[in-house]
């Protein structure tokens, strides 16, 4: 019947568990707007944060474009004033002639030299233009570029290398195959890495013969690296931003900004190829740019909606007060039912359709009050029988087994180890009567299993060993009487392997259970025994007593608790019996 009324249980005093039909009617109607107003505002919001993102990405791709266009036009100068060089037939001839003495020198000074020096000063940057020629005819003129050398000026330079010099260099020799007015790379070479530089190399060749291209030398054009990307500024794109130039093979050439990472989640990344070197400007703008202008609109639409719902909520509440006035009183009625009230009433007149349900929720409760009062007092007749009955299958066993041991005292006339037995046996029975009371203190309990212990010492002597493990914070609960001592007596007459026994007693307070263990190291049981101990089906008397006290257990605390058992063949048993820790009451404590 408690479930029944479950949802009532908190009107009366917070009116939380409940909520009258006119609130539910407030709050269909409010679910309706705030699905609208949420529909509303997910559509619109989607809609703008695209708007944002395709407009900010709109911006950074022009950005980018003119980032682009500023270092395609350094680039495409480079490329351009190499083609000078190359495609001029008469200074490849000139290159290849091999000539001595002042003819050697005329062709330098008003050939070679001239129009390397109108190529190196054609670009406006820092250039250093080194040549490296087949013709070792030709005097090498060179700079020796030191580290201490490595001066910020402005002004281009020009340095005549033998071929001999870069033979056996990888970069030399990992050079493409000619290709006509094809071939050309950009790499960082001999000093380049030192001072932050990157080189534009290409060959110099004699195309007289198409079919077989004669190399006649290698240009070298050496930028700063800086210089050549100086657009390229993270800057323009915002505070946050990562721009950086990437070759093919994904190698940053030039980073400006943190350093590019692979993990884009939180970034808009934007890239923008220049073909003519197969390089690509990679851009990386962080979402909280684009996020700060949404957060402001999320910020307004949520206010919105708050203030629609304060609004619809105190108008629901105005509208639905008036009929849920005579609901309150009907919920009135059934939360005191709920909580076993049975007598309130409740009364309404006229004939409408609040009258009748007060006349049925009245015969209602009448009709529940007789039905339980019939059905708790069966019950617990019927408990109080079961309990009785497995009480009395327990006393009488243990009353047996300790005559049948004080008659065989008597036989052997051990007169003393008699007398001590039937004293112990008197203090055991004083305990285990205990006035009538099923429920007993656990330290009675204790007392009771240490009388038992101390009975069986005049049986058995040192042959069988007890120790006591009590937790102190058990003392103030109480007991279902007599569950220790039947297991006590379970070990000494089942469980002997050798002459000697030995056994722990522990009883403990966890959580808010009291858990007793008893341990002991004799023959222990396979687990089809103990599966036939705990049986209901069983009906042999093989663990009949072990049985009796699982289901007082039960009986008393519920299926949740009761007994337990672990054994292993040859090494022992472990058995424990859980209870709820349940504190005595005080009018039992000053009886005691």
């Amino acid at each position: 019947m408690k479930g029944i009324w479950a949802p009532f249980v908190k009107v009366d005093k917070k009116r939380l568990g409940y909520i009258p039909i006119g609130y539910k009617l407030m709050l269909t109607f409010l679910v309706f707007i705030l699905l609208l107003v949420s529909a509303n505002f997910y559509i619109s919001h989607s809609m703008y944060d695209a708007s944002m993102r395709k407009q900010t990405r709109a911006n950074i791709q022009g950005t980018l474009m003119q980032i682009r266009d500023n270092v395609a036009y350094k680039v495409d100068d480079i490329v351009q004033t190499s083609a000078t060089i190359y495609d001029d037939r008469a200074l490849i001839l000139s290159i290849r002639r091999k000539e001595s003495g002042f003819d050697i020198y005329n062709r330098m000074s008003k050939v070679i030299t001239p129009k390397l020096e109108s190529a190196s000063k054609a670009v406006g940057l820092n250039l250093r233009l080194s040549v490296y020629f087949h013709n070792e005819t030709i005097r090498e003129s060179y700079h020796i570029w030191g580290e201490e050398d490595n001066k910020d000026f402005d002004e281009q330079t020009i340095d005549i290398y033998h071929i001999s010099r870069i033979k056996n260099k990888f970069w030399y020799f990992t050079l493409p195959a000619e290709r006509y007015n094809e071939t050309m790379q950009w790499r960082q070479v001999e000093e380049d890495e030192r001072d932050g530089r990157i080189s534009f190399i290409r060959r110099m060749v004699n195309m007289s013969n198409p079919l077989n291209i004669e190399e006649v030398g290698v240009m070298r054009f050496s930028v700063r690296i800086s210089e050549l990307f100086e657009s390229v500024d993270y800057t323009k794109l915002g505070e946050g931003s990562r721009l950086a130039v990437v070759d093919p093979y994904d190698n940053v050439v030039y980073a400006s900004g943190s350093t590019i990472e692979q993990n884009t989640q939180n970034y808009l990344t934007i890239e923008e190829n220049l073909p003519q070197q197969n390089w690509k400007i990679v851009a990386q703008v962080p979402l909280n740019i684009i996020e700060q202008e949404a957060e402001r609109v999320r910020t307004v639409f949520i206010v919105i909606c708050l203030v629609c719902v304060v609004l619809f909520a105190y108008a629901g509440f105005i509208v639905s007060h008036s009929f849920s006035k005579r609901i309150t009183k009907i919920v009135s009625v059934l939360n005191s039912f709920r909580e076993g009230n049975l007598h309130k009433r409740i009364t309404y007149r006229g004939k409408g359709e609040f009258a009748q349900i007060a006349n049925a929720l009245n015969a209602m409760g009448e009709d529940f009050e007789a039905l339980i009062n019939k059905v708790y007092l069966t019950q617990l007749q019927k408990k109080e029988a079961e309990l009785e009955m497995l009480q009395s299958q327990i006393n009488p066993h243990f009353l047996y087994n300790t005559l049948s041991s004080i008659n065989q005292l008597a036989k052997f006339g051990e007169m003393e180890k008699l007398q001590s037995m039937v004293v112990q046996l008197a203090q055991f029975y004083r305990l285990t009567l205990n006035s009538g009371k099923t429920m007993i203190p656990i330290a009675a309990e204790i007392d009771q299993a240490m009388a038992y212990v101390d009975i069986q010492k005049v049986k058995y002597g040192r042959r069988m060993e007890v120790s006591f493990d009590i937790d102190t914070d058990i003392w103030p609960y109480e007991t279902v009487k007599l569950i220790l001592q039947p297991f006590i007596e379970n070990v000494l007459k089942h469980a002997w392997s050798g002459d000697r026994i030995h056994i722990r007693i522990s009883v403990m307070k966890e959580g808010n259970s009291i858990v007793y263990r008893i341990i002991d190291d004799g023959l222990g049981m396979k687990a089809e025994r103990i599966n036939e101990i705990f049986d209901p089906r069983d009906d042999s008397h093989v663990g009949c007593g072990i049985r009796n006290i699982d289901q007082r257990v039960k009986l008393h605390y519920g299926n949740e608790y009761g007994v337990s058992i672990f054994s292993r063949v040859g090494i022992g048993t472990s058995v424990q019996i859980r209870i709820p820790a349940r504190k005595r009451k005080l009018r039992e404590r000053s009886e005691d």
